[in-house]
């Protein structure tokens, strides 16, 4: 039987993966807004923005590491029915998360211009200090926000990101562009726009945090209280999927110092709507297979594992359904997406064939990333993901990149020599799921 016949999970998918996709959907508007609107301001502001970002990438990707096990953790503990150690993980991992956003705040603020133009423009270094203002809020919100999934509470989430998104879109326009008596601030706009938005989501989810919530019960007294043995265990299961997250950081400074190389406004001005529009195919994705992550955890915690292999073999269909859908929507709207940007003809050009490249890929992508991050790690296997990026990063796509440029090959070429992981880790991704071996209990 290839789907279940449980309609409770079916139930509980849209229950979850709607609003987290509607939050996905709502942060990359936030990235679409900024892109957009300072896309009006030329290849250049465009180039600089997307050097000056690449931190904030980076701590994305580090916060998502520690969100992963964040959520792992408390989706178990909380499908177990256990409130205190859903507390203590809360408190450690906001922790975590809010010194790394302090950790990168600090030489974002200090050398910005530095770390702009070791990725491409160094006019993206002012941008970079104002926006490195918003590191640690998002860091902190990340921690609420993972900490809330863990227990189910979505909606909360989704709506301080779309509260967020409002704040952004309205001060990009006044600060921007200096409309109703604002400063023309050009691309700083942008950047103090960001800050303030999310300095009021964050606002939301503390309110919340400790007004409404029924679930996490967390008191201002016991937000510092660790337990000696939950933090022991909180490091062993989230050690590999942050590791696993640092080699995606190098695999993304990689990636970036490669077109970075080129020296060219128009390469960075086309990656950079490229990723906008990739951004946008993998909001349901996304949210998918983070829902799918969710229920996997809290059915181990319930220790109904019989119930996983079901749930295996209809989210590896549905992944593979959702990922042709993608590739179709990628290569149907690419030239109506292009065309909301006033860049040079050249940009659009090379926006267009990284699209395409993007678009087959997007197939890969959607499956193993529902095998990978959502049956995989939601079962509690964090180690295995870290083996296979590592393998697949250093063995594969840095040698395959480095070969391609050796050789002087097209630019499409070398994007899908950077992206050749996403097709070849459907293969251990399949073989892991379908051994069903994944499966482990991270509670006490």
């Amino acid at each position: 039987m290839i789907f279940t016949k449980d309609k409770a999970f079916y139930s509980d998918l849209l229950r979850l993966a709607v609003p987290m996709a509607l939050g996905n959907l709502i942060s990359f508007l936030i990235t679409l807004t900024d892109s957009v609107v300072v896309g009006k301001l030329g290849d250049g502001a465009c180039a600089a923005v997307f050097s000056g970002t690449l931190i904030a990438t980076t701590l994305q990707m580090l916060i998502t590491g520690v969100e992963g096990g964040i959520t792992l953790g408390i989706s178990q503990y909380y499908g177990k029915g256990e409130g205190e150690p859903i507390k203590r993980i809360f408190s450690l991992g906001t922790l975590i998360i809010f010194a790394l956003g302090v950790f990168l705040f600090l030489p974002s603020f200090l050398i910005p211009n530095a770390i702009a133009s070791a990725f491409g423009s160094g006019g993206g270094g002012e941008y970079l200090k104002v926006l490195s203002l918003s590191f640690p809020l998002f860091a902190v919100s990340g921690g609420i926000g993972a900490a809330l999934r863990g227990v189910e509470s979505v909606k909360i989430v989704t709506f301080s990101s779309f509260v967020a998104f409002a704040v952004n879109l309205v001060l990009d326009v006044l600060l921007v562009f200096g409309k109703l008596g604002f400063t023309n601030m050009g691309i700083l706009g942008a950047a103090l726009a960001t800050v303030i938005a999310r300095a009021v989501e964050l606002s939301i989810l503390i309110l919340y945090l400790f007004f409404k919530d029924r679930k996490i019960k967390i008191t201002k007294k016991e937000l510092f209280r660790l337990e000696q043995k939950i933090s022991r265990d909180f490091f062993k299961y989230t050690s590999p999927i942050l590791l696993g997250q640092i080699i995606w950081i190098i695999n993304t400074l990689f990636f970036s110092s490669v077109f970075a190389s080129f020296s060219s406004d128009a390469v960075l001005t086309g990656l950079s709507v490229a990723n906008t529009l990739n951004s946008l195919a993998y909001i349901s994705i996304n949210g998918l297979s983070g829902a799918v992550g969710i229920i996997v955890g809290r059915t181990v915690g319930e220790g109904k594992t019989a119930k996983l292999r079901e749930y295996a073999y209809t989210t590896q269909a549905i992944f593979i359904i959702l990922g042709i859908l993608t590739l179709a929507a990628l290569l149907l709207v690419k030239d109506p997406f292009i065309s909301l940007y006033s860049v040079s003809e050249e940009a659009i050009q090379i926006a267009k064939s990284f699209i395409t490249v993007l678009a087959f890929t997007s197939v890969g992508t959607a499956y193993q990333l529902a095998c990978l991050t959502g049956l995989v790690r939601g079962g509690g296997d964090t180690s295995f993901i870290l083996k296979n990026d590592a393998v697949f990063i250093f063995l594969f796509v840095i040698p395959l990149t480095l070969v391609a440029l050796r050789l002087d090959a097209p630019l499409p070429v070398i994007l899908l020599a950077l992206k050749s992981d996403q097709l070849l880790k459907c293969i251990p991704a399949a073989i892991k799921i379908n051994h069903f071996c994944w499966v482990k209990n991270v509670t006490r």
